[in-house]
């Protein structure tokens, strides 16, 4: 018998700001972020950094302390900034996020203190993850400093650990109190991580915005330099779009199956993890959406330009779309050995809740949910992935000989 149908409606808001030099005491965005639910209170702000942040850039923790003096009357310093190692591997440490938890606690840091996340996408998503926990949530300022926390999963609601061997088997729906993005932090990224976060702009660009994906295209070469204008023009564009679709697909706690912000995320993170994140999630997730538009088109959902177009922007971008991990098989069933990325078939299956839902390309800007693979054309398509990265492998190596030769001559 039921007793009562209960509904509750609970809107969320946060602000996302683009500024320059948030920490410059005449830069008012992060006390105004902080303080614009409660103007007449001093903040308790307790700053966690990404190791690699640190030390890039040596004067952090002091250009955070004279900030927080600069706005005394907002702004209150909890405790000296905590550094927590950066990378993928603080999301593989239980003890990373216990400790912090621990550290919150022993502060007091309440539901109104704010624990301010300053670095990558890891250190958010371990960070944000321990602020949810406690308290049930203490308010957390994102300040994303890489081109893949910047461009997507800073500005999301999504944070978590990895657990028992799985991505992010750990974590929670919990929407920051603010998030700003200043691309100054991009300068001192090493040239790798600028490439591998631009992986998520191309897979909102595909499935979104066809003229996104024209821009990346035509602006590749600067892009794989690594020049800090494109790229904030592209964090800017990844950023709206993520936004957008966020709030406007009616899903934004992923209570249902399908999931397009994971389009290319299924082989990814398997790749991760088979690889023990020797692949940065960036890189990935370039071979994840390699391998479902070529998949794509041997279904016969897109063109075989659609799919070349895709390919050829991803390369000029600078990504490699072969892994040897693609290869790695376990030994399988009465057909013989199964190639190990299948696997990450049945665990997106089960992270989704039982029902598989996998975007897919019709179109650059256009994509569909289906809600199963042939195993053939997965095959196949890894197969092209590295026939190609042989072709391209092949190539180099002629045109290194080449200019030897010309330089003997």
């Amino acid at each position: 018998m039921l007793l009562h149908l209960q509904r509750i409606t609970v809107p969320f808001e946060y602000p996302v700001y683009l500024t320059n030099g948030v920490f410059s005491p005449r830069n008012g965005d992060l006390a105004s972020a902080v303080a614009s639910k409660e103007p007449r209170r001093r903040h308790r702000v307790l700053p966690v950094i990404d190791g690699g942040v640190a030390a890039a850039w040596p004067s952090l923790a002091e250009d955070i302390a004279r900030y927080v003096d600069a706005h005394a009357d907002r702004l209150a310093l909890a405790a000296e900034p905590i550094v927590v190692p950066g990378g993928e591997a603080v999301k593989n440490d239980a003890a990373a996020t216990e400790a912090l938890q621990a550290r919150l606690d022993a502060l007091g840091m309440d539901r109104q203190s704010f624990v301010m996340i300053v670095g990558g996408g890891a250190v958010l998503d371990m960070a944000g993850y321990a602020a949810a926990t406690v308290h049930r949530g203490v308010r957390v300022v994102r300040i994303p400093t890489t081109v893949l926390a910047q461009a997507d999963s800073g500005v999301g609601v999504k944070n978590g650990v990895n657990a028992f061997g799985k991505k992010n088997l750990l974590g929670t729906f919990a929407p920051p109190f603010a998030v700003i993005i200043d691309p100054r932090f991009l300068e001192t990224l090493p040239l790798r991580d600028k490439v591998a976060g631009m992986a998520e702009a191309v897979k909102v660009a595909l499935i979104r915005d066809a003229r996104l994906f024209s821009w990346l295209s035509e602006h590749a070469p600067a892009l794989a330099s690594g020049s800090v204008g494109p790229l904030a023009e592209l964090v800017r564009r990844s950023a709206e779009i993520h936004l957008q679709h966020i709030a406007s697909a009616g899903d934004p706690f992923e209570l249902g199956s399908a999931r397009p912000l994971d389009f290319g995320h299924w082989a990814a993170h398997k790749l991760e993890s088979l690889t023990k994140h020797r692949l940065r999630h960036g890189e990935a997730v370039a071979i994840g959406i390699a391998l479902d538009t070529l998949y794509a088109e041997l279904a016969g959902l897109c063109s075989e330009s659609t799919s070349a177009a895709v390919l050829s922007t991803l390369e000029a971008l600078g990504f490699a779309l072969w892994d040897d991990a693609l290869a790695l098989t376990r030994p399988g069933d009465e057909r013989g050995e199964r190639l190990c990325v299948l696997d990450g078939l049945d665990e997106f299956r089960e992270h989704l809740g039982g029902e598989l839902t996998v975007t897919l390309l019709e179109d650059v800007g256009r994509a569909r949910e289906v809600h199963a693979m042939e195993e053939r054309h997965i095959v196949a398509a890894i197969a092209r992935l590295r026939e190609r990265a042989g072709r391209r492998g092949a190539l180099v190596a002629a045109g290194v000989a080449g200019a030897a030769g010309a330089a003997r001559s």
